[in-house]
């Protein structure tokens, strides 16, 4: 069932994506290699616990409380002590924060020192079908609007667009119905209503779409090892708007 949330349940699920925003805006400095990804996890888990709130990734029972996924690490990653970003990475980090029963859920992709350019290539035609299922987020359109957009941009780059997970309502949980696919979808397709908060979420490969998952039961990881972007925004869809919740520049709107 699809929960169209109130008004007041979409100001309490905002106040929550702008602490999340401005917890990025904190941190993203602070990244740089030589870190483990276990050192990130916990000046997120710091960050998250000293406003007020618990990671939502526990309540999904997750080891730790961001997602870090390196290089073919598609999603789900695990904190680590012997993972060390290292010149070159691309690393994105899944984190939501949950404040009083309200929910966050955010993805940015960061490249670590210098990169090779088809990997900051991955980086902006992601961002750009993240905008692009963003723009197609409107009342009257239907989900599938949304993965149409994304999977055009991804495809015209030639890239593979995972089709294993998707995108998802969120706002009173981590993940809610419906389901938000980044490519053609023969599950349901709801039309867009005013109330709906959903996480839309491209995971893009610079090789096929194919994934798998490791032996630890959560790291994500493309077939062919080929090097994976995710980014990710909470949205709330209104009767003459769509407002990007976790925008990082929500200040300057």
């Amino acid at each position: 069932m699809i929960h169209l949330k109130t008004i007041e349940q979409i100001n309490e699920i905002r106040k929550v994506c702008h602490i999340t925003a401005d917890m990025f805006n904190e941190l993203i400095p602070k990244i740089k290699a030589g870190l483990s990804t276990y050192q990130i996890d916990k000046m997120f888990e710091n960050y998250i616990v000293s406003h007020g709130g618990k990671p939502a990734w526990w309540r999904e029972d997750f080891p730790g409380s961001v997602c870090i996924s390196i290089n073919e690490e598609v999603i789900h990653g695990l904190p680590s002590k012997k993972r060390i970003l290292k010149d070159g990475d691309l690393v994105s980090l899944d984190v939501g924060i949950d404040l009083n029963g309200y929910i966050s859920d955010t993805t940015h992709s960061l490249l670590i020192g210098k990169v090779k350019p088809e990997v900051a290539k991955l980086k902006k035609v992601t961002e750009e079908c993240l905008q692009a299922g963003i723009a197609a987020c409107v009342v009257g359109n239907r989900i599938s609007d949304i993965s149409n957009a994304v999977y055009e941009i991804a495809v015209k780059n030639g890239y593979g667009v995972v089709y294993d997970y998707t995108g998802h309502g969120v706002g009173l949980d981590v993940h809610e119905e419906p389901s938000v696919p980044n490519c053609p979808s023969r599950g349901g397709n709801p039309r867009i209503k005013p109330g709906m908060v959903l996480a839309i979420e491209p995971m893009i490969n610079m090789g096929v779409p194919d994934v798998k998952v490791l032996k630890d039961g959560w790291t994500v990881v493309t077939e062919d090892g080929s090097v994976s972007c995710h980014e990710e925004h909470t949205v709330a869809v209104f009767e003459d708007h769509t407002e990007v919740l976790t925008d990082l520049n929500y200040k300057n709107n």
